[in-house]
């Protein structure tokens, strides 16, 4: 057997179980300073970053994942620990365990028992049009 070959062939199995779309991830030995920026896809950080992340996908901050910063993306999962502003464009989610400290932007907040979140929580208001719809039909049904 060649040196490694069997390293080689159980992390392909690993990799068996990741979606499709995933475009990277960081695991713990690693840290990082500066600005990432992924153009689709889902991105797994189980490391230390310190600066920067934009994202149209889905960013992934995993248990031992530290980062220190701002987060822009289209989804942000946290079951790690989160230091700085974050701004999910569809959604932010706080798993158990999952520490985010900073200011959030999103319009939907999930956070599981056992999450933590301090900071302000900044949603967008809903638009005027839907509320007109249901103003009409309110009055239309009475």
């Amino acid at each position: 057997m060649a040196f490694g070959l069997s390293k080689t062939d159980s992390r392909r199995r690993d990799l068996s179980h990741l979606p499709d779309d995933w475009v990277g991830w960081l695991e713990p030995g690693v840290e990082l300073e500066g600005k990432m920026k992924v153009s689709a896809g889902l991105v797994r950080l189980n490391t230390h970053f310190k600066g920067e992340i934009v994202s149209d996908g889905m960013v992934v901050v995993h248990d031992q994942g530290e980062i220190e910063g701002e987060i822009r993306s289209r989804v942000v999962s946290i079951t790690g620990k989160v230091k700085g502003t974050v701004h999910a464009k569809e959604r932010l989610e706080i798993k158990e365990h999952g520490i985010l400290l900073g200011d959030i932007y999103t319009p939907c907040l999930l956070v599981d028992p056992g999450g933590f979140f301090d900071g302000q929580c900044h949603m967008p208001t809903p638009e005027p049009a839907s509320q007109a719809t249901t103003d009409a039909d309110i009055k239309k049904h009475s």
